[in-house]
């Protein structure tokens, strides 16, 4: 199928236990999300993620962009001000860009990573 729909993914359900991702000492956000395999281009990684409020690290190894359905906080890269985000927001995340996620309220988005 050259066209692939997730249908109303702000409520869509069923979403897979992704575990918790937390920085040293801190209680661990919940991870969950699908992901979506698009036929002839599986090395494009991309679907629905979902995580609790609170904080963590993560490097985002390849770029990204995500769409932001619902939730707000903040993501500061290393040595650069904090980017404010709120549902509806799309962030473009280049190669290798490490940082701190500071989750306020639950976040779901739509991602691709290229």
């Amino acid at each position: 199928m050259k066209v692939q729909q997730i249908k109303q993914a702000v409520e869509l359900g069923g979403l897979e236990d992704w575990g918790t991702a937390a920085l040293p000492g801190q209680p661990g956000v919940r991870v969950s999300g699908k992901q979506y395999v698009i036929a002839g281009s599986e090395a494009v990684d991309t679907g629905v993620f979902e995580c609790s409020p609170g904080t963590y690290r993560r490097v985002v190894q390849q770029a990204e962009v995500m769409h932001l359905l619902s939730g707000s906080g903040s993501f500061t890269p290393d040595g650069e001000s904090a980017v404010h985000f709120r549902g509806g927001d799309t962030l473009f995340f280049e190669a290798n860009t490490e940082g701190l996620w500071q989750v306020d309220e639950t976040m779901r988005k739509i991602y691709v990573i290229l």
